[in-house]
């Protein structure tokens, strides 16, 4: 403590999560309308939780094949974030290019998911969108909705290859 004490504080932790932005061919932005058991539907990222001795970027490989089908010929970590300081839990969020359709989703059994896609200016208003769950983006979009200079920064790292 800041008076030379010593004090025990209590953590919660759970495992990491992966959400992936995948960039397809046409630009447009692969989005998922999900449910979930205990939850309301929402939209957001393909994502879930990194399984124990797995990777981040092998995590975020296989939740958008299982999720969408779909794989990647290149992953760039956009940003972590640690969404609370009472639990030990990290989100990473990456973005997917070269982004192709290999196959059928492969869900859990608790997991109904539809994918859709989006266009850069629909990715900025899907912040203000009461069902968007991924709130690690939720700043960045807005900012880049307010400042010609976020916005064009975040076009060109969303570009597909």
């Amino acid at each position: 403590m800041y008076d030379g004490t010593k004090q025990t504080f209590e953590k919660l932790k759970r495992p990491d999560t992966v959400l992936v932005l995948p960039i397809l061919d046409d630009g447009k932005i692969l989005f998922t309308k999900q449910e979930q058991p205990g939850k309301d539907p929402f939209i957001g990222l393909a994502g879930g939780r990194v399984d124990e001795g797995e990777d981040i970027l092998e995590a975020a490989k296989r939740e958008l094949l299982e999720e969408t089908g779909y794989e990647a010929s290149e992953f760039i970590l956009y940003k972590s974030e640690h969404p609370t300081s009472k639990i030990d839990w990290v989100v990473y969020v990456f973005i997917a290019k070269g982004v192709h359709k290999i196959s059928e989703q492969d869900l859990d059994s608790g997991e109904k998911i539809d994918t859709f896609s989006i266009t850069f200016d629909e990715l900025l208003e899907i912040a203000k969108d009461k069902d968007f769950i991924d709130r690690e983006l939720v700043i960045d979009l807005l900012k880049a909705s307010i400042d010609p200079d976020k916005k064009k920064e975040l076009q060109e790292l969303l570009k597909p290859l």
